[in-house]
């Protein structure tokens, strides 16, 4: 199957890329040099000329907290760039997967969100990203909105990455223990994308790995796993703290958990749990640092 990747050089762009490749996809996999998607006839000629079955729209734009005052700067790529895969996909009859965010709640419940709860994102980039979602609907008759949260994968810098350099550099860290979500692998989700792409099953999906915890009990699983996995010399001590002791611009959800309704009712196999995601992680981190030495 033809399949053209938006954000191809992105944390689960390249993954999303490299799980296609090993199942036997035809895959055009562009960066923002070679696709600019708040250019729409510059997304009109690519994906014209390619003629994709399916477009994985993995782009976006993710600094959360700059969003707050780069206002137009977040709406041109997630909603603006968004219409435009929307309008390019559609006019060669592609199906489009929009890969969206916890953020589109205002993470105040205190139960996990399903796919058709209200929407109320806090912030600009949720804002922005629901807009994207809006389009999507609004501009494609085959489209899948797939939202995850926490993702962490072997490219780019994340949460999982950054706490197993701090952990073997620092006497002490803090870790915000009122925020409660679901990490999620990228390799977990990128397969859970390819196997989405060849249905039919169209509407919205919540696709994280199983489970939630908060990000200090995350830190622990990351420091845990790291001693056994990597056999690595974690020093830090660990410590809760709250959001409010790391005031920032953007607000954070308390609670990003999702349901996965969509995913059981419709028949697919629910992913794993967010600690064997961890750990599938730390050992293809294992065997990329090793091929690095």
């Amino acid at each position: 199957m033809k399949v053209l990747v938006t954000g191809a050089s992105g944390q689960l762009g390249m993954d999303m890329v490299a799980v296609l490749h090993r199942k036997g996809h035809d895959v055009m996999g562009c960066n923002r040099q070679q696709l600019d998607i708040t250019n729409l006839e510059q997304c009109q000629q690519v994906v014209g000329e390619f003629a994709p079955a399916v477009i994985v729209h993995c782009a976006a734009y993710t600094a959360v907290d700059a969003a707050e005052t780069d206002v137009d700067g977040a709406y041109l790529v997630n909603a603006t760039g968004s219409r435009n895969m929307a309008v390019a996909a559609e006019a060669v009859g592609a199906k489009i997967i929009y890969v969206s965010t916890d953020y589109v709640f205002d993470g105040q419940g205190e139960s996990p969100y399903y796919e058709y709860d209200n929407t109320d994102p806090q912030g600009i980039y949720g804002k922005s990203k629901r807009a994207g979602e809006q389009l999507t609907q609004t501009l494609s008759s085959r489209y899948f909105i797939v939202r995850t949260s926490w993702v962490y994968g072997l490219h780019g810098n994340n949460f999982v990455k950054t706490m197993l350099k701090l952990g073997q550099e620092k006497p002490e860290l803090k870790v915000v223990h009122d925020q409660k979500g679901t990490p999620t692998y990228t390799v977990d989700l990128a397969e859970f994308v390819s196997e989405l792409m060849l249905t039919e099953k169209y509407g919205i999906y919540h696709a994280s790995n199983s489970g939630a915890c908060t990000w200090y009990e995350f830190t622990q699983e990351i420091f845990s796993q790291a001693k056994q996995v990597l056999e690595a010399s974690i020093t830090a001590s660990l410590e809760p703290c709250t959001t409010a002791d790391f005031p920032r611009p953007a607000p954070r959800p308390a609670n990003s958990v999702m349901e996965h309704m969509s995913i059981r009712t419709n028949g697919f196999q629910d992913i794993r749990d967010w600690r064997e995601g961890l750990t599938a992680f730390l050992q293809e981190y294992k065997v990329a640092q090793s091929d690095i030495k």
